[in-house]
């Protein structure tokens, strides 16, 4: 976060996490694994552990379902990669006294649309709501803006996986700094 007297920046972080780079990094070595096996097994040769009885099956032969399951995790590992480095899902909130301007700011996948920007006169902010949402049995509380023109804009994100104290700190900053009423 960076604040100043006119101006309050939320930096929100996108696909560059530890753990998209822990699970692309994980299913490149699995993929490249299954490639290996896929090859050997064509060529007739053992691999390490592998026997003559894998490749015994009469239906489909061995080599060409590890073949298939590794480009299949050669493609999942590719698609992660690229989300990765696009950063998909990062930009910034920004409140903007001068201006009289909340902007929001997302990257997405490449083309037309790449940059997606909302930007909202703070005359239409109403208020600031946490509002609780369920997924996966899971009750979350999110921080939205509520505005005249939008309706409800989320400001926190199911995955930022933060603290009732942090959401409640977010929201009453971000409340006290556009002079709008709190809501829980």
């Amino acid at each position: 976060m960076w604040r100043s007297e006119d101006l309050l920046v939320y930096p929100i972080k996108g696909s560059r996490k530890l753990s998209n780079y822990f699970w692309a990094f994980i299913i490149l070595l699995g993929s490249l694994g299954l490639l290996l096996v896929a090859v050997f097994s064509y060529l007739g040769m053992d691999l390490f552990f592998l026997s003559k009885e894998i490749s015994d099956f009469p239906f489909i032969p061995q080599g060409a379902t590890m073949g298939f399951y590794g480009f299949g995790g050669l493609c999942i590992s590719f698609y992660l990669w690229c989300i990765i480095l696009w950063n998909v899902g990062s930009g910034y909130d920004m409140f903007n006294k001068k201006e009289k301007k909340v902007r929001f700011f997302r990257r997405g996948f490449p083309g037309e649309n790449r940059h997606i920007i909302l930007e909202v006169s703070m005359e239409n902010v109403v208020s600031i709501r946490i509002i609780k949402e369920s997924f996966l049995n899971r009750t979350y509380d999110i921080v939205c803006i509520e505005t005249i023109e939008y309706g409800f804009i989320p400001l926190t994100r199911i995955e930022d996986d933060l603290i009732p104290s942090e959401i409640a700190h977010k929201a009453a900053e971000v409340a006290k700094f556009l002079d709008v009423s709190l809501y829980s």
